[in-house]
């Protein structure tokens, strides 16, 4: 069994009296996707902010190949190898779908300026589908669309670990089905995926290990079809009354 790429142990985050994530422990290995599942409000997402730096960890550990994340500012964070898309989409809308990209290329973990991001930007929007709109504002995307140029734009990075937040959320069955297979094309590549996720579906078809928070606690892993049977899991997301 390889080396985990990424190790949480411990993560803490407090805001004011609630605790969003309370001693979460998990590891992600080199080549793998890993689910994180719960009820909204679980804490799903603020385990990404603290892994990318968005926020910062009241206690514990992050580490990526055995290099402490925790105190790194989140640009910092993103030349060591971390990229991420938002729950809520987040674009330069002022720029085109190459611009947004080539924002991506300049800040990763290896910086590329001219020719070479062009010919880079024109490969990764051909990547998520998006190539016959290179010169298209943002503002005008579909909402896929702009899915798909945020995720070009953090392959852009050259990450380590790719951080999807919610990225299937809000399409249509046929977006989906493309979304799972674009998201299967990347682990076929090599890549290494962290994702939040609702999709039922794409947590079966995708997932090779899952971890499942309930109320800033970590309550279950394992694999997909071990996790979705346990009884604690199913408590969490459909009440007592139900499971």
């Amino acid at each position: 069994m390889s080396a985990a790429l990424l190790s949480i142990s411990g993560l803490t985050r407090r805001f004011g009296g609630l605790v969003a994530v309370d001693s979460v422990a998990l590891e992600v290995r080199p080549g793998e996707i890993v689910g994180l599942l719960g009820p909204n409000g679980s804490g799903k997402t603020t385990v990404l902010n603290l892994i990318s730096g968005a926020l910062k960890s009241d206690t514990g550990s992050i580490q990526l190949r055995g290099r402490p994340l925790e105190k790194l500012p989140a640009f910092r964070i993103a030349r060591e190898g971390v990229a991420r898309t938002f729950q809520l989409v987040r674009v330069l809308g002022s720029m085109t779908c190459k611009e947004n990209v080539i924002a991506g290329l300049a800040f990763g973990a290896k910086s590329r300026w001219g020719r070479e991001a062009d010919l880079a930007a024109h490969e990764l929007l051909a990547r998520v589908g998006l190539v016959t709109r290179a010169h298209v504002m943002t503002s005008e995307l579909t909402y896929i669309d702009q899915k798909r140029l945020e995720l070009a734009r953090a392959l852009a990075m050259q990450p380590e670990l790719l951080l999807l937040d919610e990225w299937l959320a809000g399409l249509n069955p046929t977006e989906l089905r493309d979304g799972i297979e674009l998201i299967r094309s990347l682990r076929a590549e090599g890549r290494t995926i962290l994702m939040v996720e609702h999709v039922m579906d794409a947590i079966r078809s995708l997932c090779d290990r899952c971890y499942v928070m309930n109320a800033g606690k970590k309550i279950a892993e394992g694999t997909p079809k071990e996790v979705l049977a346990d009884p604690e899991v199913i408590r969490a997301y459909l009440g007592d009354a139900d499971a």
